[in-house]
């Protein structure tokens, strides 16, 4: 579990309540329940609109992993190829590996190691490797831009939401000492519009692309290590090569003789 999303927006929540109380205000000024409902459901709503149920689906679906979610480590993935690489050079060829491709729960892998037991050419296996990888960054994205779209769409919508509200005050202007009170209540709408995009939506959906990233970061690290077995690279060699692919991922130490 990563801890930056949910610690972040609590702490940016708690930066928004301090001042609040800085100001001398109180915190249930803020919490209107109106602006609230129009602002976070209409967003929501109008960005199931802008796509399909099933990508709002998926979206749902995927916001666990930016609260929750175990970010991919490309070491791993480095440790992963080089021990099959160890396998294939310690028991006798990449036929060895169809075993090893029944032990791992990771659909990528099993596939790779699969086919590279099957005797799949280079051009093939790279081919059916990379089209895994596009797929999945593709379906990540509709999960991140659904959240990136809730974000663009929540303070115009709250703007919507402060001219309603003023249209309500210009028809009690002779009430003049309700209109503070009301202008004030006014642009909670703003502000909730603008405060839902910036500490809630557009957050989850950056830590989602992030998350994304880090992934075909490691499915591409095991691409081309399993590329290298296919070529008959040696696994020191392979280690080699893929550490240099990752900018914080130091090579292994020289082993004494």
């Amino acid at each position: 579990m990563d801890p930056a999303t949910i610690g972040g927006i609590v702490l940016a929540f708690g930066a928004l309540v301090a001042m609040i109380f800085l100001e001398g205000s109180q915190l249930t000024s803020i919490l209107l329940p109106a602006p609230i409902i129009l602002v976070l459901g209409a967003s929501i709503f109008v960005a199931v609109a802008s796509g399909t149920l099933k990508d709002a689906l998926q979206a749902v679906k995927a916001l666990p992993r930016a609260f929750v979610g175990r970010p991919a480590r490309p070491a791993e993935a480095i440790d992963e190829v080089v021990h099959a690489a160890e396998i294939v050079q310690n028991d006798g060829g990449l036929l060895a590996l169809e075993a090893e491709s029944q032990r791992t729960e990771d659909p990528f892998q099993r596939s790779a190691l699969q086919s590279l037991a099957d005797g799949a050419d280079a051009d093939q296996l790279r081919t059916l490797l990379e089209e895994r990888i596009e797929t999945k960054a593709r379906e990540d994205a509709v999960a991140y831009g659904f959240f990136n779209a809730v974000g663009g769409y929540a303070p115009t919508i709250g703007i919507v939401g402060t001219v309603v509200s003023l249209t309500h005050v210009l028809e009690n202007l002779s009430e003049p000492a309700q209109l503070g009170h009301m202008i004030a209540a006014a642009f909670i709408a703003t502000l909730w519009g603008i405060l839902s995009a910036n500490f809630v939506w557009l957050p989850i959906g950056a830590k989602l692309k992030r998350v994304s990233d880090l992934e075909v970061e490691r499915l591409t690290l095991l691409l081309e290590g399993y590329m290298s077995i296919q070529a008959g690279a040696r696994p020191r060699v392979i280690d080699e090569r893929l550490r240099t692919m990752v900018p914080d991922e130091p090579a292994p130490a020289a082993k004494a003789a």
